[in-house]
């Protein structure tokens, strides 16, 4: 490709990351502004209202699955899309963005590490941010009882790491720094601020403590050039949260209520 070639393609690249992202988690961000304040201004405290995650569809248990399956698949489209973008470039996305197999000992060390370092400490913050009535009560499975249950649980936590790491972090990050006009801090804090929104839904807690969460994995890409310990990390976190909730006994669960 020549030279003006190369410019023509970046200065297309504002306008492709806007249509990515209204297409997935820019689109979310948007509907969680719009929950949070219809939430700020439903006339009772933040706190005392939920925010629930995988919600049921219908009382019928098969077309609920078949719903929950259907939006799992087309949730990960805009991955597909992303992939795509990068391939027509020249791109490996595979090995450039580090979303392969070469490293297995690496990936799941690392992200086994990385949920444990922000998971427990995101606990602590979930508790202070609804005692402090920063954040609604977070459900994280509102699926009834079925065989199915669980394994869907858990492919809506690993949908959720694989479109969030792939779109916000190797997607994004890479695309800003192709565009060449966004110093580092300015590229890390996009895509932190971008996590932190679109869980605006549960409240400031939920939007601060992704914030970190997107700061601390952004730096981690950019040292180590490789997705998939956060698609792994990512996935033990929502894993534990989502399976855990719908497992565990309510006692054990009921620090993490709002006591007012």
């Amino acid at each position: 490709m020549t030279l003006e070639g190369q410019q023509s393609t970046r200065s297309a690249y504002p306008a492709e990351i806007a249509i990515v992202l209204l297409l997935s988690l820019g689109q979310s961000a948007i509907w969680s502004v719009v929950s949070l304040t219809a939430k700020l201004t439903a006339g009772k405290p933040l706190a005392s209202q939920t925010a629930t995650l995988n919600p049921t569809t219908s009382a019928r248990p098969y077309l609920d699955l078949t719903n929950q399956l259907l939006g799992i698949f087309f949730d990960l489209i805009p991955v597909l899309l992303a992939w795509y973008l990068l391939r027509r470039d020249g791109m490996r996305p595979g090995r450039d963005l580090g979303i392969d197999y070469r490293r297995p000992g690496f990936d799941a060390g690392w992200g086994a590490g990385l949920a444990a370092g922000i998971g427990i400490p995101g606990l602590l913050l979930v508790y202070a941010a609804l005692q402090l009535g920063l954040s609604a009560q977070i459900v994280p499975s509102g699926l009834n009882p079925y065989w199915w249950t669980i394994p869907v649980l858990i492919l809506s936590a690993i949908q959720n790491a694989v479109l969030e790491e792939v779109v916000v972090v190797g997607y994004l990050i890479t695309r800003l720094q192709q565009i060449g006009r966004f110093r580092m801090p300015l590229i890390i804090l996009c895509s932190a601020v971008l996590r932190g929104s679109y869980h605006l839904y549960q409240g400031f807690g939920g939007f601060i403590g992704n914030v970190v969460m997107g700061i601390v994995f952004a730096l981690f890409y950019l040292r180590t050039k490789r997705v998939m310990p956060l698609i792994v990390a990512h996935s033990l976190l929502d894993i534990t949260a989502f399976v855990g909730y719908d497992l565990l006994p309510d006692s054990w669960l009921s620090w993490l209520e709002y006591h007012p």
